[in-house]
């Protein structure tokens, strides 16, 4: 299993696999032949189907600024591989072919190529979850703690970084207003949510924040600003929220804050082995299910939660989630992904009281959900694995008179 720096990335939204993961193999594309007279990109399945709401053309393009560049869309093809297919050719000066590079952008700003089945060298012994949680419970490890045995010295600045590019996200988002990017008119809530929450009895409060704290991100990342993917682009508000609602209203530290972030991602990574973030792949169960995942464990382990407490906790956090489909309006990431996330968070601190008033044992394990969602994920029709041709996406989003 790769190192969990791949579950958390640092980029221009709004999508990790449809904007950051284009992006990423256009600048490789470009270094390979920095020289040639034009380029020619042909983008499949679901990158040409929803791209242009997501940005992936100008993504690409703006990689190839100042070079004479075709860029083409197949929404009908769908490449063997995964249904975001792309297709890279240089030509020289009598334009003919150079070089041809066939790559995948896989979920969560990971690329691949025909020949690669993964981005990078594995760095655990293990991707299932039984064998991590036997591990620490053999040798009295937390889940952050067998992350630190693994992992590279400097993975924990790595998520320094993250936390603060998080944090950052959130005050940004609480800040600006007015209208998203794309047809919908979308107007932003963060800021009025915030305000309101001031005006609410306690527990209304709380919730009021945390919501806003997830529109904030989620916002943000709309808007193409930058943001972590936890474990993209479009379930990029739920972590975060979550952690930043635990820091300000129970004043955990940042350090007891990386150390969840570390948790989260080992569940993260969990699921990107053995199945897919991929909203393309198996539908948004693959993302925002992901996320809620990986903030219940989150939870769960900085409230003192044993591994078995935190391992059915990040477990619900993708039952709950199973068979959500990707079915974003006019190709944007806002409509139904914006509120989603908001709502994830929401169900990921329900998931901590409900994992820690329990002793930790359940009959279904995380390995069984993560392999039933695949399973789900391929079961479901394309038009629902981002494609915009079904569900929410066949409704244009705009206000009825």
């Amino acid at each position: 299993m790769e190192s969990i720096k791949n579950i958390y990335r640092i980029g221009l939204g709004p999508s990790s696999s449809h904007t950051m993961g284009p992006r990423k193999a256009a600048e490789f594309f470009l270094q390979r032949h920095p020289g040639a007279a034009s380029y020619a990109v042909t983008l499949y399945g679901s990158l040409a189907a929803t791209g242009k709401g997501h940005l992936t053309d100008t993504a690409i393009l703006g990689v190839f600024t100042g070079k004479s560049i075709e860029l083409q869309w197949e929404p009908t093809v769908f490449l063997p591989r995964h249904p975001n297919g792309m297709r890279f050719e240089a030509f020289d000066e009598q334009h003919r072919s150079i070089d041809v590079w066939i790559a995948f952008s896989i979920g969560g700003g990971a690329v691949v190529d025909e020949k690669a089945e993964k981005e990078s060298i594995d760095v655990y012994p293990t991707s299932f979850m039984n064998d991590i949680l036997k591990y620490c419970n053999k040798n009295g490890r937390s889940f952050w703690e067998y992350v630190n045995e693994f992992e590279e010295p400097d993975l924990w600045d790595y998520i320094a970084e993250v936390w603060t590019v998080m944090q950052n996200a959130i005050q940004r988002g609480l800040e600006n207003e007015g209208v998203m990017p794309g047809i919908l008119n979308l107007p932003r809530k963060a800021a009025t949510y915030y305000v309101k929450a001031s005006s609410h009895t306690e527990s209304l409060r709380k919730r009021a924040l945390l919501f806003s704290y997830a529109l904030a991100v989620s916002e943000e990342n709309a808007s193409g600003g930058i943001i972590a993917t936890a474990p993209t682009c479009g379930s990029s508000g739920v972590l975060p929220a979550v952690l930043y609602y635990l820091k300000t209203e129970h004043n955990f530290s940042d350090k007891k804050i990386h150390r969840a972030i570390a948790a989260a991602g080992l569940f993260g990574n969990v699921v990107k082995a053995n199945a897919s973030i991929s909203g393309a792949e198996v539908g948004c169960q693959g993302e925002i299910g992901t996320a809620c995942a990986m903030a219940s464990a989150a939870t769960t382990q900085l409230f003192g939660g044993t591994v078995f407490q935190i391992e059915y906790s990040a477990e619900m956090g993708l039952e709950h989630h199973l068979g959500l489909t990707c079915d974003p309006v006019a190709g944007l990431v806002q409509i139904p992904c914006i509120e989603r996330n908001a709502f994830a968070a929401a169900r990921a601190l329900e998931h901590n009281v409900f994992a820690m008033l329990s002793d930790g044992r359940h009959r279904i394990s995380f390995d069984k959900v993560v392999e039933t969602m695949k399973r789900t994920g391929k079961d479901l029709p394309s038009l629902y694995r981002e494609t915009s041709t079904g569900g929410l996406a066949l409704f244009d989003g705009q206000m009825e008179e």
